[in-house]
């Protein structure tokens, strides 16, 4: 049995990754009944779309960053498109990460700090469309790497149409 100080130089070259949640909090939300405050009548056969976005703050404590999971999430009735609901949330959580390299702490910050709230925004989501009248909506997962990746595309590409200075 080796001590791995002894034998081990991978683990003397790469610090252990520290990452905790601090705290998680609803930043703003907004859910609005629309079937209810226009009336819509006959038969109802909601079409759900939902849309998320993402956003990551350094914090002014070190190794502290805020992580922001914007959800829209709108309902309309599939046979005439009228509304039913929209709801938008914003759910923050506050997160100490160390020791990751700083080329990797970007994707880090937007893929598995959200990933860690995920079930929680799913919770809030079901709570809010249940006690706003609705059956209980529970989110499908949500692949924060295909979100990230497609955020970095859409960058690249705004940058390759912007003129150059």
């Amino acid at each position: 049995m080796t001590d791995a100080s002894e034998g081990g130089a991978t683990g003397a070259a790469q610090p252990q990754l520290k990452m905790q949640i601090l705290g998680q909090y609803i930043r703003d939300m907004s859910f609005e009944n629309l079937l209810v405050q226009k009336g819509v009548a006959g038969e109802v056969n909601p079409d759900i779309q939902v849309q998320v976005a993402l956003d990551a703050k350094k914090r002014s404590a070190e190794h502290q960053y805020e992580i922001i999971t914007k959800f829209t999430v709108r309902s309309n009735n599939k046979a005439d498109q009228s509304p039913l609901f929209l709801l938008e949330l914003e759910y923050a959580g506050i997160f100490h990460v160390e020791n990751v390299p700083e080329d990797q702490l970007h994707p880090f910050l937007l893929i598995e700090c959200p990933r860690m709230l995920f079930p929680f925004v799913r919770r809030v989501v079901s709570d809010l469309t249940r006690d706003g009248g609705f059956p209980p909506l529970n989110l499908e997962m949500v692949d924060f790497l295909a979100l990230y990746r497609q955020e970095i595309a859409r960058r690249a590409e705004a940058n390759a149409g912007a003129p150059v200075n």
